[in-house]
């Protein structure tokens, strides 16, 4: 397998996310567990990776502290992946992708799912990137600035 360059100590938040998340295999085992998987055979069953590669990847959402391994919660001797907070953060990003998708796909008649409010079985509304006061925000109304310097303690 090829080495990547790292982006952990990047100044950048979308590389250094990138670090952790910037592989599609990454993206579909974490999509995976936000649907309730957790055991490696079911990783490895439902997105068909060799299991070298899912291995890895694997370690490395555990690296990073998306995933946790946790004892299998049938009380087998196998041990179960599963998200940790930092992992469940990760929702908006598969929704914002997968919504990007559903609007720029060549044929998104091809796209098998909708995803929906598990209450009102209604298609979830498309994210929107708003102000502090409400407002709709598009890339020409934000820009970056510089963080403050952290104060120092006493």
């Amino acid at each position: 397998m090829v080495k990547r360059t790292s982006f952990e100590g990047d100044a950048c938040p979308i590389a250094r996310s990138l670090d952790a998340l910037g592989d599609w295999w990454s993206l579909l085992i974490i999509r995976e567990a936000l649907f309730g998987l957790r055991r490696f055979g079911e990783f490895q069953g439902k997105l068909g990776m060799a299991k070298n590669i899912l291995s890895v990847r694997l370690r490395a959402l555990v690296d990073h502290g998306i995933l946790a391994t946790a004892p299998a919660s049938d009380g087998s001797a196998y041990q179960e992946y599963v998200l940790t907070p930092k992992g469940r953060g990760t929702f908006p990003i598969l929704v914002a992708l997968r919504q990007w998708s559903e609007e720029f796909d060549d044929a998104p008649e091809e796209i098998a799912t909708v995803l929906v409010d598990r209450a009102k079985h209604r298609p979830v509304k498309k994210l929107e990137m708003r102000a502090a006061d409400g407002r709709l925000l598009t890339p020409a109304d934000t820009m970056l600035k510089p963080r403050p310097p952290r104060r120092r303690s006493a």
